[in-house]
C-alpha cells in the first residue's frame, strides 16, 4: 500500500437528493485530501419569509423540501403557535403526529427501497430489482404507495400539506376514513416483514465500521419524541428547544455552501439512528423486534446502520398509528375551529423529520408580520459528521479496489439519506473597500 497512489473525483453521488462530491486523493499510500463537498445553491426561503405573514410561512417553508413537506409545514406552525401563544387541542396534535408517521413512512419506505437496496444487491439503480425480487419491490412499492394515501387523508394532499393551519385543521379526515386507513396500516404487516426479511438477507453487506460520535435527538416521557420534545444529546443534559442555538452552533467550512453544526464535539448525526439510540425503550414492541434481529442497540456507532435505524422506525410510525387513531376515534371526534388572537412575539418549532431534527424561528411584530427568521436542516447537522466518517473510514478500505472503494463512500453518504439542496442560508458578506 506504501506506493498506491488514488485519485476518486464522484461528481455528483447518485441516489440522494441534491448534489454533493466525493474526492479522495492517494499518493505512496497517504491520504492527501478527503472531502465531502457540498456544492447546492442556497435558497435563502428565511429572507423570503420576511414582511410575511403568520397565515403564509407554512405554507411557503413546506415548499423547501418536497420529501419532508409535511415536517416542515409543521416546524413552521408550532413556531408560529409558540410566538403567539396559540394552543392545539390534544384531538389536532394526535393528527398531527398522525401525518408525521405518514411522512417518515414515505421517506423511509422510498429511502430503503428504491436508493439502498440496490448497493446491496450489486446493481445500479431499482430497476433490476423488478425480474430478480418482484415480491420484495412489490411491497415496498405498497408501503410507499400507503405512505402517500394516508399523507394525502391527513394533510390534504400527499405533499405541501394544505389542511393543517395555524391553531389547528382546516378540514380532518371522517371517523370512516380513519377506520379504513387503520385497517390498511394493520394489512401492511406482511408487506413489512418482506423487505424486513430481504434487508436480513443482505445485512452482511452493510460496512462493520464504527466511529464514535454524538447523536442529537428530540426526547420524550411518554412516547417515541417526534411532533415535539426537549432536544437530547448522548454527550450531554436535554434542553428545551428554544434554547436550540447551544446544540447547533452553525459555521463555515471552505468545500461547502451550506453551513456545518457542532456540539460538544467537531460534529454530530441526527436521523433515525440518533432517534433509536436516544429513545429506544420508547419504540413499539414490533419495533425493538426489528432492532433485536439486526443487533441494534443503543448507542450504536456504525453510521451505515441508520438504514437499519429506518426500517425500525417504519414498523414504530405503523404500530403508532394505529395506536393514534385508536385514541382518536375513542374520544369526543369532531372537527374544531382554531382560535388565534395576533400579537409580537419569538417562538421555535421542533420537529423530528426523516432526516433528524428541524427548527423553524420566527419572531413575528404586533401585526403578525415575520421580521426575522431562521431554519436549521437535518442534513445540514449532518454534513459535519459525513465529513468526519469518510476521514475515517477511507484509510481503512485503501486495500479495496478503485470500485469498491468508490462505492463504499458513497455507500456512507447515502446511508446518512441526505437532502442536500434544503440548503436555507449562507454566510453573511461583509465587503471591505
Amino acid at each position: 500500500m506504501g506506493h498506491l497512489d488514488l485519485d476518486i473525483n464522484i461528481h455528483h453521488v447518485t441516489r440522494v437528493e441534491g448534489h454533493g462530491n466525493i474526492a479522495l486523493n492517494v499518493k505512496n499510500g497517504k491520504i492527501e485530501k478527503c472531502e465531502w463537498s457540498v456544492v447546492e445553491a442556497p435558497r435563502f426561503f428565511e429572507a423570503m419569509v420576511v414582511g410575511r405573514t403568520w397565515k403564509e410561512l407554512h405554507h411557503i417553508t413546506s415548499r423547501i423540501c418536497g420529501i419532508c413537506s409535511i415536517g416542515h409545514t409543521l416546524a413552521s406552525l408550532r413556531a408560529t403557535e409558540n410566538a403567539m401563544g396559540i394552543k392545539v387541542n390534544e384531538q389536532d396534535v394526535r393528527l398531527r403526529k398522525l401525518a408525521l408517521h405518514g411522512e417518515n413512512l414515505q421517506s423511509h419506505s422510498l429511502h430503503l427501497g428504491y436508493l439502498v437496496l440496490p448497493d446491496l444487491m450489486g446493481v445500479g439503480s431499482v430497476i433490476p430489482l423488478a425480474s430478480t425480487h418482484p415480491e420484495e419491490l412489490k411491497a415496498a412499492i405498497r408501503i410507499h404507495r400507503l405512505a402517500n394515501e394516508m399523507s394525502d387523508l391527513v394533510c390534504g394532499r400527499t405533499t405541501h400539506p394544505q389542511s393543517i393551519i395555524p391553531g389547528g385543521f382546516a378540514k380532518i379526515p371522517s371517523k370512516e376514513e380513519l377506520m379504513g386507513l387503520k385497517e390498511r396500516l394493520i394489512a401492511s404487516s406482511d408487506d413489512v416483514n418482506t423487505v424486513a426479511n430481504l434487508f436480513h438477507k443482505l445485512r452482511d453487506k452493510l460496512p462493520s465500521f464504527e466511529r464514535e460520535t454524538e447523536f442529537i435527538a428530540l426526547t420524550g416521557e411518554d412516547e417515541y419524541a417526534m411532533y415535539s420534545g426537549l432536544l437530547g444529546s448522548t454527550d450531554t443534559e436535554s434542553i428545551p428547544e428554544e434554547r436550540y442555538l447551544e446544540f447547533t452552533n452553525e459555521h463555515i467550512v471552505p468545500q461547502s455552501t451550506a453551513k456545518y453544526t457542532k456540539h460538544v464535539r467537531e460534529s454530530y448525526m441526527v436521523g433515525a439512528l440518533a432517534r433509536v439510540n436516544k429513545n429506544y425503550e420508547k419504540l413499539s414492541p414490533r419495533a425493538k423486534q426489528i432492532a433485536e434481529l439486526f443487533g441494534l442497540k443503543p448507542v450504536c456507532h456504525n453510521p451505515f446502520m441508520n438504514n437499519i435505524a429506518q426500517l425500525v422506525e417504519i414498523v414504530h410510525s405503523i404500530d403508532d398509528s394505529i395506536r393514534l387513531i385508536d385514541e382518536l376515534l375513542s374520544d369526543s371526534y369532531r372537527y374544531y375551529k382554531p382560535e388565534v388572537k395576533v400579537r409580537a412575539g419569538r417562538g421555535v418549532g421542533a420537529v423530528e423529520v426523516p432526516r433528524g431534527i428541524l427548527f423553524h424561528d420566527y419572531t413575528y411584530d404586533e401585526n403578525g408580520v415575520c421580521v426575522a427568521a431562521n431554519c436549521i436542516i437535518p442534513t445540514n447537522q449532518n454534513h459535519a459528521n459525513i465529513q468526519k466518517d469518510m476521514e475515517a473510514l477511507a484509510p481503512r478500505i485503501l486495500d479495496k479496489s478503485k470500485a469498491e472503494i468508490e462505492l463504499t463512500l458513497e455507500m456512507l453518504v447515502r446511508a446518512y439519506d441526505p437532502c442536500i439542496s434544503c440548503s436555507t442560508h449562507f454566510l453573511k458578506v461583509d465587503f471591505v473597500e
